[in-house]
């Protein structure tokens, strides 16, 4: 187990890619704090990682609120006495062309996407910096990096948190902090599968390795960029995409 005795936070936890990260890390040996809106999906996910005998803390957080994420983080170092990772995974979407987008929509995307992930890494910076170590991985997207139609707010969103890792990346760097970001591709989840037939043809002919991506796909670059074997990556955006975006 590569994680073993290390202490983990997953943002948006409770299900998809959060899912798939939070149970991967604990396979590997870490504990693992999920937090989510939805507590049933947080009950399930704990239930799954305590099969694994791992110890989970789930906590119902909001991460646009910074008193709720520090308090989390409070009862995670009371109960953990550390943070070693931080996956900034919550993420949103509310789709429409600009003309059309309304400023509730572009605020909800913009506050969650991108103030949590401000919020979350700032409340870890101390601590990490403190014990000399950390990896902290955001989970971006390739729209955040080619953009997209009727996504503004999203790509704006994740052009945001690519610019924002490498920054503290810079920042954090010389206390043996690595910052890194993934950008994933058409990953199947819960919400691409509702996505219409022939849109997800379309998609899939831009795909040099004709598939969809998993949840697992994204999963497995997250534990590398927080296990040693990356030890002297940071800074760095790694598309997982199947080749979409070259």
């Amino acid at each position: 187990m590569i994680l073993k005795e290390k202490a983990a936070i997953v943002t948006g936890g409770g299900r998809g890619i959060g899912r798939e990260i939070s149970l991967l890390l604990a396979r590997e040996g870490a504990d693992i704090a999920i937090c989510d809106v939805n507590k049933e999906l947080l009950e399930g996910v704990k239930k799954e990682i305590g099969a694994l005998g791992r110890r989970c803390l789930p906590f119902e957080v909001d991460v646009t609120k910074m008193q709720q994420v520090e308090d989390m983080l409070l009862k995670i170092l009371d109960n953990f006495k550390k943070v070693d990772i931080l996956i900034n995974n919550a993420g949103i979407t509310r789709d429409a062309l600009l003309v059309r987008m309304n400023e509730v929509d572009w605020d909800a995307v913009i506050d969650i996407n991108l103030k949590g992930v401000f919020n979350c890494t700032k409340a870890v910076t101390k601590p990490m910096m403190k014990q000399r170590g950390g990896r902290i991985v955001n989970v971006a997207s390739i729209i955040g990096i080619i953009g997209n139609s009727g996504q503004a707010n999203y790509a704006a969103s994740k052009g945001g948190i690519i610019a924002f890792t490498k920054s503290v990346a810079k920042e954090l760097a010389s206390r043996n902090v690595n910052v890194n970001a993934v950008a994933p591709g058409f990953i199947q989840t819960d919400m691409t599968k509702k996505l219409p037939d022939n849109y997800k043809e379309e998609m899939l002919k831009m795909i040099p390795l004709n598939r969809f991506g998993e949840p697992l796909d994204v999963a497995k670059t997250v534990l590398f960029l927080v296990s040693d074997a990356s030890s002297y990556i940071t800074g760095h955006v790694i598309k997982v995409d199947g080749g979409m975006v070259m």
